[in-house]
């Protein structure tokens, strides 16, 4: 269903794919950014983008469930983070990778930003993610 693509010819990426392929027929689900609030719109993790990141794929997974897909079936993502220091977004890729998301691996941007927004929100995260055949 998901073909990952690294390019021999391109310097190797160390937990993604330069591309993803899904053959035609395929459900995809476009999701909306994934932020760091609770179900009561709170915002969690003030001031700490790891604690951010986590709770952004906790509500990334619910979005995925919500659609009857799921970390595994994810293609592709973009991950915003406020900050312009790049042990910030290596700090955020970290959680990230442990969870879940880099199995395919997956394609990925990791951005940098000025800010996104909620007061206070350090992280986003996009996804576009294959939504299986249920059987």
């Amino acid at each position: 269903m998901i073909r990952r693509v690294t390019s021999p010819a391109l310097f190797p990426p160390p937990t993604y794919s330069h591309a993803s392929v899904v053959e035609a027929g395929t459900r995809l689900a476009f999701l909306a950014g994934s932020v760091p609030l609770d179900a009561d719109g709170q915002l969690v993790g003030e001031g700490d983008p790891v604690r951010q990141a986590e709770q952004v794929l906790v509500n990334l997974e619910e979005q995925l469930r919500a659609v009857g897909s799921d970390l595994a079936h994810v293609v592709s993502t973009d991950v915003y983070v406020v900050s312009s220091d790049t042990a910030a977004l290596s700090a955020v890729w970290d959680v990230v990778e442990a969870s879940g998301l880099s199995l395919g691996p997956h394609s990925s941007t990791l951005i940098g930003v000025a800010c996104l927004g909620y007061t206070g929100q350090l992280v986003e995260i996009t996804a576009t993610a294959v939504v299986p055949e249920v059987r």
